[in-house]
């Protein structure tokens, strides 16, 4: 078992950040590349969006020239939360640039390093379009673990990665490290926005300090599913991209009742490794 927690691409020093500290910021994990699949899984989305729009009569333009960042904010500009809410606080479609994402070799290198080489992709990832003056982009604090607290999953690694540059004024991640230790904590629903995003109250946070995480799109931060963390409200005039995907191992709960998860990688049954088509029909193994 010793072994397995030795492989993957993290250096000691940065295991040791990540155990400690709980989290670990890769920078530029990603290249243009490695994200210009979910970019155009995420413009695609957005383009039906915008024929949805139109047919609705909500709006007169599609306004396909736009480029990538400021589209879907100016389809949403003078529109309430309750428009953009309609298509979800944020995304999961089964569109071929999403599974690229999932199962590309550097963020699972990063996580064997963490879990080993038998990972599993959890059903709760999220593609998360934070638009500027839409409320539902503020994300309070919370433990991610407050999204399955029944399941018998230990541990699940979250991987955040912006699409476009996160910054203090679109809405960086904000974590307070060291609190990975603490159990799941009693939440409440939000109810100001819309969203019923799990919460904490300002009493439950402690006196550990916050740590705002501006980062260049492509980096990955990472972080297990107990460690607290928000985000704040998109200031700026384009759309903050990001995507939180999850992995574990194989052995814990695959979650069905929040979807199909799929098997990433494995050192046993490398076969059984799900493909493309495997996850466009919500199977979570290979059968052949």
């Amino acid at each position: 078992m010793e072994n397995k927690r030795q492989s993957g691409s993290l250096t000691r020093e940065q295991l040791d950040h990540y155990n400690v500290e709980g989290y670990l910021v890769l920078e530029d994990l990603l290249d243009e590349q490695d994200m210009a699949a979910p970019r155009a899984a995420m413009a695609e989305k957005v383009s039906m969006i915008a024929d949805e729009l139109y047919d609705d009569g909500l709006i007169a333009d599609k306004l396909e020239g736009e480029p990538f960042k400021y589209r879907l904010a100016k389809l949403f500009a003078g529109k309430t939360d309750k428009d953009f809410l309609k298509y979800g606080r944020s995304w999961r479609d089964r569109i071929a640039g999403y599974y690229r994402l999932l199962s590309n070799p550097k963020i699972l290198n990063a996580v064997e390093s963490l879990i080993g080489d038998e990972i599993f992709a959890n059903p709760v990832y999220n593609v998360r379009p934070k638009v500027p003056g839409v409320a539902a982009g503020a994300v309070p604090w919370h433990q991610d673990k407050s999204y399955w607290p029944d399941a018998n999953a230990n541990p699940v690694i979250t991987v955040w990665i912006p699409l476009v540059d996160a910054t203090l004024e679109n809405g960086c991640l904000h974590i307070k490290p060291r609190t990975q230790i603490r159990k799941l904590l009693d939440w409440h629903a939000e109810s100001h926005t819309g969203t019923g995003y799990t919460a904490l109250h300002e009493h439950q946070l402690g006196k550990c300090p916050t740590v705002a995480l501006p980062v260049k799109a492509g980096t990955a931060i990472l972080f297990n599913d107990r460690v607290l963390h928000m985000s704040t409200p998109n200031g700026s005039d384009h759309v903050r991209w990001s995507v939180d995907l999850r992995y574990q191992p194989t052995d814990q709960d695959p979650m069905v009742q929040h979807g199909v998860g799929f098997l990433a990688r494995s050192g046993k049954f490398p076969s059984r490794v799900a493909t493309l088509a495997d996850w466009l029909a919500e199977r979570p193994e290979h059968e052949g």
